[in-house]
C-alpha cells in the first residue's frame, strides 16, 4: 500500500519522535490518518493471530515514553510492546543504555480487556526498573517468561495498586506487520512486529 509505505518514509530518522519537529509531526500524522482510512482489520480482535506477539515502537507522540532519553548518561534504547492475547497481558519493555555496564530495563506489565472492536481498556499492575546484568535480560521473550513464572527481580520491582493507573487504546490499523493505536492522552504509537 502506497500510504504505508509514505508513512514508513516519513518516520525514518525521527528516532521514534525525539527527532521530530513540530512540522514533522504534522506530515507524520497526516501520514498516519491517511494509513488508518485503509485499515484491512477494522475489529481487530478478530485478527488475534496478527495482533498476538512482539511489537517495535517505531514513533510515539508520548513524552513520558520519549522523556526516558532526557536523563543524564542515558539513551532511550528500542521499545517493545508484546501482546499475549490469550493472557490478555501487555508487556513494555523499554531498553536503556549509557555508560558502560548501565544498560536498564524500564518495563511496565498490564492486563486488557476489548470493551468494543477496537479498543482496550488498560489496567497497569507491575513495574520493573534496573539494569539488565542484575535483571540478566537477554530479550523480551525471556524477561516475559521469567515475569509469567513469578520471579521477583533484583530491581525496582513493585506492584502497581494505584487505582488511577489505567487507561485505554484504539487500535485503529492492524496488518501483518503494523499496527497504529491511539490511546486515552491523545498519543499515537506506529509499532512494528518482530
Amino acid at each position: 500500500m502506497i500510504y504505508k509505505s509514505r508513512l514508513i518514509e516519513t518516520l525514518t530518522g525521527k528516532n521514534r519522535g525525539l527527532l521530530a519537529s513540530k512540522n514533522d509531526q504534522q506530515v507524520i500524522l497526516a501520514a498516519i490518518a491517511q494509513v488508518e482510512d485503509y485499515n484491512p482489520n477494522p475489529c481487530p480482535f478478530e485478527a488475534k493471530e496478527l495482533l498476538n506477539g512482539n511489537w517495535r515502537l517505531l514513533y510515539t507522540t508520548s513524552q513520558e515514553l520519549l522523556r526516558i532519553d532526557s536523563f543524564p548518561f542515558l539513551k532511550l534504547g528500542e521499545i517493545y510492546q508484546c501482546i499475549r492475547v490469550q493472557d490478555t497481558a501487555i508487556y513494555n519493555i523499554a531498553e536503556v543504555s549509557g555508560l558502560p555496564l548501565l544498560e536498564g530495563i524500564v518495563s511496565v506489565v498490564a492486563q486488557f480487556e476489548a470493551v468494543s472492536e477496537k479498543r482496550v481498556n488498560v489496567k497497569f499492575n507491575r513495574s520493573i526498573l534496573g539494569l539488565q546484568s542484575l535483571i540478566g535480560y537477554q530479550s523480551p521473550n525471556r524477561l516475559i517468561a521469567e515475569i509469567e513464572s513469578g520471579k521477583k527481580f533484583t530491581a525496582v520491582d513493585f506492584k502497581i495498586q494505584n487505582r488511577e493507573q489505567k487507561g485505554w487504546l484504539d487500535i485503529t490499523y492492524l496488518d501483518e506487520d503494523l499496527r497504529i493505536g491511539r490511546g486515552n492522552q491523545g498519543n499515537v504509537f506506529v509499532l512494528t512486529k518482530v
